[in-house]
């Protein structure tokens, strides 16, 4: 009993030792058992060492005056023309020019002045001011802009050595880590925000790069362009948007994409992505049965873009890419990830399945559009004619325009006050049908305006924006 009793009181000394020493468990556990460590006991050290190289941004836009019909909407003398004209043309009036101010975060990424923030932030600004946590304000100039990744490079003059943030791996990120938001939400500079990865690899219908890490951290407008830190200080993404009316749920830019558009901004200015001229899609259940495809691995070409590189190849629609030099392709995402980093001149192998057979092509790789209207195969010339722009589908229009068909094209643009415009075209309209005759690419479009061209009219079938089907007549 007394050898129990002395055991007893052991444990007890250890429980305490233990409690003292701040660990919650006995030293004795502790020592087989090392405490998991949940949430960090505080960011001050975290906030203190990045806080002075993340910036506040502000920006002044002009916003030119538009010509405005008179405030009552309509021709307060009836369906009379004489009126009617007479009102439209005096009812015109001109707004005057406005600034119109914005803001948002940015961070330094080295001594020299290099400031990494959102394009969207920037985009269309007349005067960009960096305030830096000092009170310090700058005027930045623009050293280039990626709108497809929304990534923009600034840079200030400064004598005085600033102080940088290293950048570190998204790659490494893990779901559940922890990580925290610095920037200047509705204009409250620096403030510091924590959460955890919610999820990596977010595609969310943004762009043809969509690659998002998603979090908890608060996010509000103005922290766009902050960085999202790891608990070692180092920037694993660029916080870039939010969800309308979603709580705790933000984007950021993974920073391992981010590094190499950085630097290409940095050295041109610009950014070179490697093209083929394909719309792709990827493989659903039925498509990759009917073509004999285990497991979907492949993406289907949907159309292929008359003139550029995959056309000149021999590429054709229907075709399924499989493999870019030797590497196979599994997604949309990854296909279009490969062949952005691929050198503009390389001649790459491309294997595809057709009709069940597989076959090889020798691609010269083309320069990747900076536009939507070039890398869509939009007709500038029926631009010019009718007022309206048109694109092939893609899954980032059809879920920006909420289209469900995989057949036609859709208005991407409309002149105001254009014949199309005139004839109620409106963006986001799918075009089927012209005189008759299926469309089912941009070049088909370009091809049958052109054989209709000397009809009397010019007939399309299209589904409206609220889902009804109309015809339009293109006078």
């Amino acid at each position: 009993m007394k050898q129990k009793a002395n055991v007893v009181k052991y444990m007890m000394v250890l429980v305490l030792i233990g409690l003292i020493m701040g660990s919650g468990l006995p030293m004795a556990v502790a020592a087989k058992t090392a405490p998991v460590r949940m949430i960090p006991e505080n960011f001050s050290v975290l906030a203190d060492t990045v806080s002075p190289a993340v910036v506040h941004i502000r920006v002044e836009k002009i916003v030119r005056g538009a010509q405005s019909f008179n405030q009552f909407g309509q021709n307060p003398f009836g369906d009379d023309q004489r009126f009617k004209d007479f009102f439209e043309y005096f009812g015109r009036q001109r707004q005057p020019d406005f600034k119109q101010p914005g803001l948002g975060s940015g961070f330094i990424i080295d001594k020299k002045g290099l400031i990494v923030t959102n394009n969207h932030v920037i985009d269309g600004a007349e005067k960009i001011t960096v305030v830096l946590r000092d009170e310090n304000e700058y005027n930045a100039e623009v050293v280039g802009r990626d709108p497809q990744t929304d990534i923009a490079l600034l840079k200030i003059k400064t004598d005085t050595i600033l102080t940088a943030v290293p950048l570190g791996s998204s790659e490494n990120l893990k779901v559940g880590e922890w990580v925290a938001a610095i920037g200047s939400p509705f204009g409250l500079e620096h403030t510091v925000t924590a959460g955890i990865v919610s999820a990596k690899g977010r595609v969310i219908g943004s762009g043809p790069y969509d690659d998002f890490i998603q979090t908890d951290a608060s996010i509000n407008p103005g922290n766009s362009g902050g960085p999202l830190i790891n608990m070692q200080g180092q920037v694993v993404g660029i916080n870039t948007m939010i969800i309308a009316g979603g709580q705790g749920i933000g984007f950021a830019i993974p920073i391992d994409l981010a590094k190499g558009i950085i630097a290409q901004l940095e050295k041109s200015g610009e950014v070179t992505r490697g093209w083929l001229g394909v719309t792709i899609q990827d493989l659903n259940a039925d498509v990759a049965e009917y073509y004999g495809i285990d497991g979907k691995s492949g993406v289907l070409v949907a159309d292929v873009n008359a003139g550029n590189p995959a056309d000149k190849a021999g590429i054709q629609p229907k075709d399924i890419i499989i493999e870019i030099n030797g590497k196979s392709v599994k997604t949309s995402k990854e296909l279009t990830a490969l062949v952005a980093n691929l050198g503009v001149g390389d001649t790459v192998k491309v294997k595809v399945l057709r009709d069940g057979r597989q076959r090889t092509f020798d691609v010269e790789i083309g320069k990747r559009p900076l536009t939507l209207a070039a890398a869509e195969s939009i007709q500038e010339e029926k631009d010019a004619e009718f007022g309206f722009q048109v694109a092939n589908l893609t899954p980032e229009l059809s879920r920006r325009f909420n289209i469900k068909e995989v057949k036609g094209v859709v208005v991407v643009s409309v002149t105001p006050s254009s014949k199309a415009d005139s004839a109620g075209i409106q963006q986001g309209d799918l075009i089927i049908e012209i005189n008759r005759e299926n469309v089912v690419s941009a070049n088909d479009f370009e091809k049958l305006l052109l054989k209709h061209k000397s009809d009397d009219k010019i007939s399309l079938l299209v589904k409206k924006v609220n889902g009804a089907l109309a015809v339009i007549q293109l006078a």
